[in-house]
């Protein structure tokens, strides 16, 4: 039960986001499960947190750890190199999951006769492709299902990407240390706050966009403040008992929050879970999750574990061959250019 410090944690070299991250991303295909078959009631997590479903914790663990590590990454590259290292993660696996859906899904399912003449075909590539926002429907795709959209999934990665670039932004500007970036840190979830508390209820976008910013930032903040922070399984109960204590009121989200955040920490550094060093399928399991699962509800409709089932098994070897064919070899280009 002895706490250890975030810093040497760390520095040990050994942790468990990979881990972490893969199972976030089967909770986004598990959570949606009921959307996509059109069931009624939610998954387990709903009915534990009554806040969010499995899908949304997940993004928020996203986040956090994305906040953390790309911080992280920051620390160790210039400019060139961070923006390489960012767009060799993201885009080559993003491109080719979109073209796939586009130039093979969408001709073999769609019952548009004007698919390639159809402006909304070229939108869903270019704007998905280049992270400039985000396209779910095909002419013609799915059109029949309880979800129409293509790829539900990919809302979060031009938010990911703005907030790359929002944190390059900050270091060029000399905010990145603990002192300077703390109070800009206080005063961003202040307001981010007061403002959502003075529009409530958010509309959708804007409150992901809002949940997202706040658990990259705090994940940015917990890197800053390594050297301060104990991972100890006394702090993780104390919040857990708040939490229950909350659980159905207004009030629940502020637990939920430091939960998500320092529950992360702790389960990346402190258990001793399996570890996964060499071939991490998240990204590519969270990218083809949601295709993956309206394909199984096309062509072999049930519930939402079976879809889960089959999803999962469809997603997972796409992702296979898409970590072996693009996201690796794109990472070994990473290396050659001395990205970290």
């Amino acid at each position: 039960m002895r706490s250890i410090a975030l810093a040497d944690a760390w520095s040990s070299g050994r942790n468990n986001f990979n881990l972490i991250r893969l199972f976030a991303a089967w909770l986004v295909i598990y959570g949606h499960a009921w959307a996509i078959t059109g069931s009624a009631g939610g998954d387990l997590v709903t009915h534990l947190t009554r806040f969010k479903f499995a899908g949304g914790v997940a993004v928020d663990v996203f986040f956090f750890i994305s906040g953390f590590l790309i911080a992280a990454s920051l620390a160790r590259n210039d400019v060139r190199s961070y923006l390489a290292s960012r767009a060799l993660r993201i885009l080559p696996a993003l491109v080719v999951c979109v073209a796939l859906s586009v130039f093979v899904l969408g001709p073999l399912l769609t019952t548009a006769d004007d698919y390639w003449r159809d402006p909304m075909t070229w939108d869903y590539l270019w704007a998905n492709s280049s992270l400039w926002a985000s396209r779910y429907t095909l002419p013609g795709v799915f059109q029949a299902l309880p979800q129409q959209a293509v790829n539900g999934s990919l809302w979060t990665l031009p938010i990911e990407a703005r907030l790359y670039l929002a944190l390059l932004v900050a270091s060029l500007l000399g905010v990145l240390t603990a002192r300077r970036y703390t109070p800009l840190w206080a005063i961003a979830m202040a307001a981010a706050y007061a403002f959502a508390a003075w529009r409530n209820p958010l509309p959708e976008w804007l409150a992901n966009y809002v949940w997202c910013t706040a658990f990259f930032i705090t994940g940015t903040l917990c890197w800053l403040h390594r050297e301060r922070i104990r991972l100890g399984a006394w702090p993780l109960v104390a919040l857990l008992g708040i939490a229950l204590l909350a659980r159905g009121t207004p009030w629940f989200h502020l637990p939920y929050f430091a939960i998500a955040c320092y529950g992360t920490l702790w389960l990346a550094f402190v258990p001793t879970l399996p570890l996964i060093r060499r071939n991490d399928l998240s990204y590519g399991l969270y990218l083809y999750g949601w295709p993956a699962a309206q394909l199984v509800q096309q062509f072999s409709p049930g519930g939402p574990m079976h879809n889960v089932l089959w999803a999962t098994l469809l997603a997972g070897t796409l992702a296979a061959a898409s970590w072996f064919a693009i996201e690796q070899p794109a990472l070994r280009w990473k290396r050659k250019m001395g990205s970290e």
